[in-house]
């Protein structure tokens, strides 16, 4: 955009701004599309969010995460032996004793769009707590996982497996320490959390 436009704004911004308050108070609202309002809500809980393009990008992020971070390789609790493999470059070592470890490398299985939470199972966690898990969170997921609602992301668990239902469903929304826990925030725990998003649509 040019100097002159974020100054000045175009006659297509007037247009809009006044489309937008032609548009009465009873009128429903415009819907984002699902990966901007997922980014919005994200960002809103406090999640550090790094979009990459490809794999080579995915790897230079986390990267990036881990000396911004000061953490190494054997800091991480990683249960997914898939993750070790798809990131062997960076010798991760799958572990099960959580308290020892700085940070939890996994997957998800869902992005949730509109509250910006993840949706993770015992695909990820086995039958642990969240509370139980290192406070540091590196989330690996693909932008084929966005789903609208929470309802949409366990439909999508069920038709991934058949076979078998995973158990220990629930949802990471807190990516901040929060100080004055209200009702709402009550009884959830808080993960910093980084999520490495890569492109595969």
């Amino acid at each position: 955009m040019s100097l002159f436009r974020k100054i000045f704004g175009s006659s297509k911004d007037s247009q809009d701004e006044f489309q937008n308050q032609e548009r009465g108070k009873h009128m429903p609202e415009i819907k984002l599309p699902i990966d901007e309002s997922f980014t919005i809500n994200f960002k809103a809980n406090g999640g550090k969010f790094l979009y990459c393009e490809d794999l080579d990008e995915v790897n230079k992020n986390l990267n990036s995460i881990l000396q911004e971070n000061n953490w190494k390789e054997n800091n991480a609790l990683v249960l997914d032996e898939r993750l070790t493999k798809k990131f062997k470059a960076f010798n991760f070592e799958t572990n099960t004793n959580a308290s020892e470890y700085l940070f939890f490398f996994t997957t998800c299985e869902s992005l949730i769009s509109k509250d910006g939470s993840l949706l993770i199972s015992s695909n990820q966690i086995e039958e642990r707590k969240l509370k139980e898990l290192p406070p540091n969170f590196i989330i690996f997921a693909t932008t084929s996982q966005f789903v609208e609602t929470i309802s949409e992301g366990l439909k999508s668990i069920r038709e991934k497996n058949r076979k078998k239902i995973p158990s220990n469903i629930t949802t990471i929304k807190h990516f901040k320490v929060c100080r004055d826990k209200d009702f709402l925030s009550y009884g959830s725990s808080s993960k910093n959390l980084y999520l490495l998003l890569l492109e595969d649509l």
